[in-house]
């Protein structure tokens, strides 16, 4: 298959770059290369990638909606993978117009170019934090989710409605993938899992929140792409049971699907924080924080229907990833 990986120098794009180009696909990838965090570390990433048979770039904004469409006019894709958005709870806070940006004009963009090209298949990224507010435990695609507390899930959520109308109404196969905490080598700089090494190694104290007492299901970067190439290969179909009189949210009579990607094995921020320090062997400072606004106390993926529908079985632990990561972290870092 020829498959769009927008966002393409990201931390999972340019994992699931390399992933696909394994199997023999052609892949083509788009990004801004912006600096909310370091440039280095997304070229290094891309740099992995430009030498490989079946591998080209673009340096595009998907906001630009000229250069969009000129993009799938130049190239016909059998699917697209939307990982090209502004990520971060607390940046949404700071930057709100970059969310809309992104993450709204983009995405529209993107649906737009996937539309008149007649791609097989769209699946995009939206974030378990849509689930807000809510409190029960663990979240699952069919949850009502209807009070986000950021303008970040807020724009995801809009992405899950923008895209099931377009599947109603072009027939185009859309697949949101709701992620749980992503970690491993190669990661973002502004996750916890990176902000926290970077402190610990000097020995600067590190915030945690909420006490220490957040719950996160925290999923290795592994894990998401094995779920993620399951899903760009199963293009979503009209739900047979779906009923108007009682519609499930994570379906439709469209072809449309949500999914959560997660672990599904939460780990509390503390215990977290206990097996960076032995994968580093460094001892952290603990800075104990309130709750910061815009966050929750905790998310836990019901991975249930991924696995029934995909086969999708994570198996990496907190322990193995945070070794990996810290290997990792040294070998880049020097």
């Amino acid at each position: 298959m020829k498959i769009l990986i927008t966002g393409g120098a990201g931390f999972i794009g340019a994992a699931l770059g390399q992933r696909l180009l394994d199997r023999g696909d052609t892949v083509h990838a788009v990004d801004t290369l912006n600096d909310y965090y370091e440039v280095s570390l997304k070229q290094a990433r891309l740099s992995r990638l430009q030498d490989r048979e079946g591998f080209s770039f673009d340096r595009l904004d998907i906001a630009d909606r000229a250069a969009v469409a000129e993009l799938f006019e130049k190239h016909q894709f059998d699917a697209v993978m939307n990982l090209a958005a502004q990520a971060g709870v607390r940046y949404s806070l700071e930057n709100p117009a970059a969310y809309v940006d992104a993450n709204l004009v983009g995405f529209g963009n993107i649906l737009e170019g996937c539309r008149h090209s007649k791609v097989g298949h769209l699946v995009y990224a939206s974030s378990s934090s849509v689930y807000g507010s809510n409190t029960k435990l663990p979240y699952s695609e069919n949850d009502a989710v209807d009070h986000q507390v950021s303008l970040y899930a807020a724009s995801k959520k809009a992405n899950e409605l923008m895209a099931h109308t377009y599947a109603h109404l072009y027939d185009l196969p859309c697949t949101g993938l709701r992620f749980f905490t992503v970690y491993g080598p190669w990661g973002r700089p502004d996750m916890a899992f990176f902000t926290f090494t970077q402190a610990m190694r000097p020995g600067e104290k590190i915030p945690a929140f909420n006490h220490g007492k957040m719950l996160r299901d925290f999923t290795y970067i592994d894990d998401i792409v094995a779920g993620v190439i399951r899903v760009i290969d199963s293009p979503a179909r009209p739900d047979p049971d779906y009923s108007h009189d009682a519609p499930m949210p994570s379906s439709s009579d469209a072809p449309y699907r949500v999914y959560n990607i997660g672990n599904g094995r939460p780990v509390e921020l503390l215990k977290y924080i206990e097996v960076l320090e032995d994968a580093l062997g460094i001892k952290a400072d603990k800075d104990m924080l309130p709750m910061q606004a815009g966050d929750v106390k905790a998310t836990t993926a019901d991975t249930s229907a991924l696995e029934r529908d995909m086969g999708y079985r994570p198996e990496t632990t907190v322990e193995e990833g945070l070794a990996r990561f810290a290997q990792w972290y040294r070998d880049y870092y020097k």
